[in-house]
């Protein structure tokens, strides 16, 4: 009953928002409480929300602190000449702009944290992208996939820690036989980008730009996104603001304090440097309000989402009954068995609730079949990309926001390149032998 009642939810949830019916928001909101009402949970569902949204705070929180942070340093101009160089290469062509992206995002990504790599990608590449006419939902999904790759894979980044915790196994164990399967990922987004960006020179060509604050805001979509004001802009302030970035992401990587609370200090010491007047500083919080309100909202309505569908168990449920179904037969294959259901497995849930509540029962079914735990924590980091594309992300839900599109437009328009991308470094991983097939 309740995994009938959990996999209908999610049905319900995923249609009523690609078909626009509802609003993510709503959605989120709406359909678990119906579902568990259903279900019987009626006394229980207040409880259940309350739970879901105190996980999802620290989330929120991050979110909103770091769009304010990084929304000063875009003000103050600190990615303009980023912009201007990028101008300098690229000269215009859709291709070279979006493999430039994914070189972009691979790097940045690299500490594990979408909330970065969608700032500082987006905030750079954007102004490009609508300038050529580009469509915003090819950068939205090149930096979508890089970031799925880079964090999916590196021990430091979320789904792995899980992976690597809920196990017990060792990190270097784990992540170096997966390392050509991550080199494998990058060249899978590079050919997606390079696909895309084909696919665009096709639709508008290649056009020919020069860098000049005149015509980088001669589209009203562009001042609408960043306010390019030259009074707003700090050019004498650069280093210095590129040297509080670089002090923010160190401190993040070596973990000293919690996120959240870093980027309120940033945000806090970006504000007064480069918008000393409490009445500018103000401004600047109201221009980026409207964002940094939509995705926290969503956030939190992810938190409901997720505390109905953990609390009412209906998440064991679903777990315990495909494990259930899969035949003998397919045992000496578990890894590849594993790697496949990680994507339908980690899109409708959550990572912890996949790293820890699925994969525990995955790994012991795995080792009947004398198959290693670790090959099955690689194997369960491979649908990454199909997972960034859940509305329970909350840097997803930042992604979208930022590129002015809703979860529904970017899933219809990205599902099938982050499917390829994990079939693809799914086969890199059997041909490296990260994972194997008997």
């Amino acid at each position: 009953m309740l995994t009938f009642l959990g996999v209908s939810m999610v049905l319900v949830f995923t249609y009523l928002i690609m078909s626009k019916r509802l609003s993510p928001i709503n959605a989120l909101t709406l359909v678990p409480i119906v579902f568990a009402l259903i279900g019987g949970f009626g006394s229980k569902i207040g409880d259940m929300m309350f739970e879901g949204i105190k996980v999802v705070a620290p989330s929120a929180a991050l979110l909103l602190f770091a769009i304010l942070f990084f929304g000063v340093l875009i003000d103050a101009g600190m990615f303009d000449p980023m912009i201007k160089q990028m101008l300098k290469i690229v000269k215009g062509d859709p291709v070279k702009i979006a493999i430039g992206t994914a070189i972009l995002a691979s790097t940045v990504a690299l500490d594990g944290d979408g909330t970065t790599t969608y700032m500082i990608t987006i905030s750079a590449m954007l102004p490009l992208y609508l300038r050529l006419g580009m469509n915003p939902l090819v950068l939205a999904t090149i930096s979508l996939l890089s970031l799925s790759i880079m964090s999916g894979m590196t021990p430091w980044g979320g789904p792995a820690t899980r992976a690597i915790t809920s196990l017990g196994l060792d990190a270097s164990e784990f992540f170096i036989p997966l390392l050509p399967t991550l080199f494998g990922g990058i060249l899978c987004v590079l050919f997606t980008a390079y696909f895309l960006g084909r696919m665009e020179r096709k639709r508008i060509g290649v056009i020919n730009i020069e860098y000049t604050p005149e015509n980088v805001t001669d589209l009203p979509e562009v001042a609408a996104a960043y306010d390019m004001s030259v009074d707003l802009k700090r050019p004498k302030l650069l280093w210095i603001n590129l040297l509080l970035t670089l002090t923010i992401m160190v401190v993040l990587v070596m973990g000293i304090m919690p996120v959240p609370v870093l980027f309120l200090v940033g945000f806090v010491l970006a504000s007064m440097i480069n918008y000393p007047n409490l009445e500018q500083q103000k401004e600047r919080i109201l221009s980026h309000a409207g964002n940094a309100l939509t995705v926290v909202t969503l956030v939190f309505a992810a938190g409901i989402f997720t505390g109905i569908f953990s609390g009412t168990k209906m998440v064991d449920a679903i777990a315990n009954s495909l494990v259930s179904i899969i035949p003998d037969s397919l045992g000496s294959f578990f890894p590849l068995v594993v790697a496949v259901t990680s994507m339908p497995f980690t899109f409708v849930l959550s990572n912890d609730a996949y790293y820890f509540g699925v994969l525990p029962i995955l790994a012991e079914a795995a080792s009947a079949y004398g198959v290693d735990p670790v090959e099955i924590a690689r194997a369960s980091v491979l649908g990454q990309p199909v997972h960034f594309l859940s509305p329970l992300v909350a840097s997803t839900l930042l992604l979208v926001g930022m590129v002015k599109t809703d979860i529904g437009e970017l899933q219809r328009y990205a599902f099938k390149w982050s499917v390829l991308c994990s079939i693809g470094v799914i086969i890199f991983a059997i041909i490296t032998g990260a994972i194997s097939l008997f």
